[in-house]
């Protein structure tokens, strides 16, 4: 909508110098940091609560993101970590990682942290359009219980996930494999309940050597035809009708701090066909994998109690409101981040975050890429600040999984660390365009980078 409709049709809400469109994993970091710098925020999120695909759609832990056990992303990161670590709803294990967390205690944790910056929370809201004067971004049209409202902004941080913000304004955008369109498989993830521990680890001690069982760190999982040694079981659980094929096609389970009794299940997979056809962005397939998700989630919950010993007298706690989407829309940015620089460890002035974790693609191979080898133990990539800043569009960062990347690239670095990382960098950015009255794509990247490690980040 053009500004001057809105201000005929719409009451405002408010005015501020950052709105952060999604209180997710990577937008609750950008609230928290664009606040502590000293401008007006106001953070806006379809739940009522904060955390994204951490908290609503139950992805947990996060994933290593480390050099010889040492972190690569730090700042707001650890900060989140070091406070459920002391209330005893985080952990970490051998290997360094400390992404281990207790999804409900961190809606608490991060709640705390954004209102204590001195940032605005507005829970229950959509963003419905935007508000835009030719190429410029100047709010956000929202609706909510209250009816709709015109929020207006300096500049907007789009942390949707799927890059909607962005889409209403007419960012060039990407979705899924260059060679055939293909999005990553989603899944529905669920938690069971009153699991006997005891009983568990000892089947696993003696049927799983890949598992690992040292509450709350467990882990436990199986792929097919990769030598797992659970798949008997799941093809026992076929035979006798407990299970469909299909539901075995990937299979991971982990322990929540906090939480004594109970593991959460990164799985099923939702899909029409296994070759990655339903969008995070299109509402019918988003109910297609919450439909489909809780009738796989049945059949592995039975299986469960019939078949792996322990789970007799489990209960299933919770299935989650959100499906995990890994992959969907992909912002066309001032840089695009390609498979090339993660396999060639590239280092950028600009850099906002620092990346090892491995390509990971939900979805049949396609062979292998040009230059693909397995970084070197002390290697890593980096962000560049210009995959965060859209093209064609001003007061605009988008900070979140659509981030400017290659489908490959961006199946490296979505996890939660960086997405945690480029949050707290697109809320500094924002606070240093409103303070120096100039548009992302004006700021310099090494000026940005020298104050995120000022103020902890690890670059």
């Amino acid at each position: 909508m053009k500004m001057d409709e809105v201000r005929s049709l719409l009451k405002s809400y408010g005015d501020f110098d950052v709105v952060v469109a999604g209180g997710g994993t990577a937008g609750a970091v950008a609230a928290i940091a664009a606040a502590r710098n000293g401008v007006k925020t106001l953070v806006i999120e379809q739940f009522g609560f904060l955390g994204g695909s951490q908290t609503a759609a139950l992805v947990i832990p996060m994933m290593p993101n480390h050099v010889r056990g040492e972190p690569l992303v730090r700042g707001i990161n650890q900060e989140i970590q070091k406070r459920l670590i002391g209330l005893g709803y985080a952990a970490r294990d051998k290997s360094g990682n400390d992404g281990y967390f207790n999804p409900e205690a961190l809606k608490f944790v991060l709640e705390e942290m954004v209102l204590e910056a001195g940032a605005k929370a507005l829970y229950y809201t959509f963003v419905e359009d935007v508000i835009m004067e030719k190429n410029e971004l100047k709010g956000l049209v929202v609706v909510n219980k209250s009816g709709r409202q015109a929020v207006y902004s300096k500049v907007v941080i789009d942390s949707t996930g799927d890059g909607d913000v962005a889409t209403l304004a007419g960012v060039p955008i990407e979705s899924g494999r260059k060679e055939d369109g293909r999005s990553q498989l989603t899944s529905l993830r669920f938690m069971v309940g009153n699991v006997d521990f005891d009983e568990l680890r000892e089947f696993l001690r003696e049927n799983d050597e890949k598992s690992t069982f040292e509450p709350p760190v467990i882990h436990f999982a199986m792929v097919p035809g990769v030598d797992w040694p659970l798949e008997k079981y799941f093809k026992e659980g076929v035979e006798e009708g407990i299970l469909e094929e299909s539901d075995m096609l990937y299979f991971q389970a982990f322990g929540v701090p906090g939480m004594p009794r109970v593991l959460a299940f990164n799985c099923p997979y939702a899909f029409r066909n296994v070759m990655g056809d339903l969008k995070g962005f299109n509402v019918e397939d988003l109910t297609e994998a919450q439909i489909q998700g809780k009738k796989r989630i049945k059949r592995l919950f039975r299986f469960l109690k019939e078949k792996i010993p322990g789970f007799e007298n489990s209960y299933l706690a919770l299935v989650a409101p959100m499906v995990g989407v890994r992959e969907s829309r992909r912002i066309v940015g001032e840089s695009v981040l390609t498979a090339q620089d993660y396999f060639n460890a590239r280092k950028f002035d600009d850099a906002i975050s620092r990346n090892r974790y491995p390509v990971d693609v939900h979805l049949p191979s396609k062979g292998r890429l040009p230059g693909e080898r397995q970084l070197g133990p002390d290697e890593y990539h980096e962000i560049p600040y210009r995959c965060i800043v859209p093209l064609k569009v001003d007061n605009l960062l988008v900070a979140c999984r659509a981030l400017s990347a290659s489908f490959e690239a961006q199946g490296a670095v979505r996890v939660q660390p960086n997405m945690r990382a480029i949050g707290e960098a697109a809320g500094v950015a924002a606070s240093l365009c409103v303070k120096k009255k100039i548009k992302p794509r004006q700021l310099d990247g090494k000026e940005l980078r020298k104050v995120l490690v000022q103020q902890g980040a690890y670059l």
